[in-house]
C-alpha cells in the first residue's frame, strides 16, 4: 500500500529582505511522527508558518494533505492542529472555554465543540485547572492546553513547534508521553519541531534536519542512524598511547577526548573487530562502547556536511 503524503513542498523559498530563510526547500514526508530538528534560527517555525499561510512564502509550491495550500487552504487548515512555540492563549478566558472557542474557530458548533474540549482536556491531563483562568497556568500547564486547542477539532495532522520549552525533566517527560499517544493511539500525523535532541529521538520515527534554512538530512531515523561514522570510545587505566598507534596501523582516525578516553571512527559495522585488535595485543580497556549520543553526532555530522555543501 503506497504512503500517505502528509507534506510536500518544491522551491519552497522565504526571504526577510536580503536574508533567505528557507532556500528552496524540497521535502516529501509521509504519514507518522516527524521529528524536524535543527537549531535556535535554523528556520523550523518558519518553514511551519508558511506551511500554514501564517508566513507568505517568496516561491515555490507546498502541499498538505494532498492539497495545494494556494488553492485550498481554508479548506486543509481545518484538518490541521497548530501549537505554536510562544503563549497563545486569550488573556482572562477559562481554560475550556478557550479550547472550546478554539473547536468554533475550526468550524464545529458549539455543543459538539465544549464536548470535545472537555474530553481534549482530559487527554492532556487537566482536571479542575480547567476552570480556571488560562493566565494562572504554570508552563506546563500552558503547554498541555496548547496541544489540547491543537486536538480540539480532530485534524489529520498536528504541528507541535518546541513542545516541551520551559519544562523541568518531568514535565518534559509528561509532554512527550502525550505525544506519543497522539500517534500511536489517535493515528493522527504529528511534526515535532525541536532544538532538542532527546525529545525527537524519543519520539520519531522520521528526521528531517534543517540548519541555515536547508534541509540537510532527511530520512527516517534508522537508516539516518545507519549512515554515521562508526565510532566507538575505548576507556583504558594505562597503555593509551600504545592504543593509539595500534588503532592508527589499522587505518582508523583516533583521538583523545576531555575525559581522556580514545575515541576511534573505526569504519565497522560493530564494535568487535575493534575489541578483538585489542585483544590479539594484549591491551585490555576497561570498556569500549559506541559513541554515546548517537542522534547527536548524527545531527552534527549533518550540519558540517551542509555547511561543506554550501561553501
Amino acid at each position: 500500500m503506497p504512503e500517505t503524503i502528509v507534506i510536500e513542498t518544491r522551491g519552497l523559498l522565504k526571504r526577510y529582505g536580503a536574508q533567505t530563510v528557507l532556500d528552496s526547500v524540497d521535502l516529501s514526508l509521509p504519514s507518522g511522527a516527524i521529528g524536524l530538528l535543527g537549531p535556535n534560527g535554523a528556520g523550523k517555525s518558519t518553514f511551519i508558518k508558511c506551511l500554514l499561510q501564517l508566513e507568505e512564502k517568496n516561491g515555490g509550491t507546498a502541499s498538505l494533505l494532498g492539497k495545494d495550500i494556494d488553492t485550498h487552504g481554508r479548506e486543509t487548515r481545518r484538518r490541521i492542529g497548530y501549537a505554536p512555540e510562544q503563549d497563545c492563549h486569550i488573556p482572562g478566558m477559562v481554560g475550556c472555554e478557550y479550547v472550546t472557542y478554539c473547536g468554533e474557530l475550526s468550524g464545529m458548533p458549539f455543543e459538539a465543540a465544549r464536548q470535545r474540549a472537555h474530553e481534549m482536556l482530559d487527554f492532556v491531563g487537566m482536571g479542575q485547572e480547567r476552570y480556571r483562568k488560562v493566565d494562572t497556568y504554570s508552563t506546563g500547564m500552558k503547554q498541555r492546553i496548547k496541544i489540547a486547542q491543537a486536538l480540539v477539532h480532530d485534524p489529520d495532522l498536528v504541528f507541535l513547534d518546541e513542545p516541551t520549552n520551559g519544562l523541568d525533566p518531568k514535565g518534559q517527560a509528561l509532554i512527550l508521553e502525550l505525544i506519543e499517544r497522539i500517534w500511536k493511539e489517535s493515528g493522527i500525523s504529528v511534526v515535532l519541531s525541536s532544538h532538542l535532541l532527546h525529545d525527537v529521538d524519543r519520539i520519531c520515527d522520521r528526521i528531517v534536519i534543517i540548519s541555515q534554512g536547508c534541509i540537510v538530512a532527511h530520512d527516517t531515523l534508522a537508516a539516518l542512524k545507519e549512515k554515521r561514522r562508526p565510532e566507538a570510545e575505548v576507556v583504558v587505566a594505562n597503555n593509551r598511547e600504545s592504543l593509539i598507534a595500534l588503532l592508527r596501523d589499522k587505518g582508523w582516525t583516533c583521538s583523545v577526548l576531555n575525559n581522556g578516553n580514545v575515541k576511534v571512527v573505526h569504519g565497522e559495522r560493530s564494535i568487535n573487530p575493534l575489541i578483538e585488535v585489542m585483544r590479539v595485543e594484549g591491551i585490555a580497556p576497561l570498556e569500549v562502547k559506541e559513541s554515546p549520543n548517537a542522534l547527536s553526532e548524527l545531527f552534527l555530522q549533518a550540519l558540517e556536511s551542509g555547511k561543506a555543501a554550501r561553501v
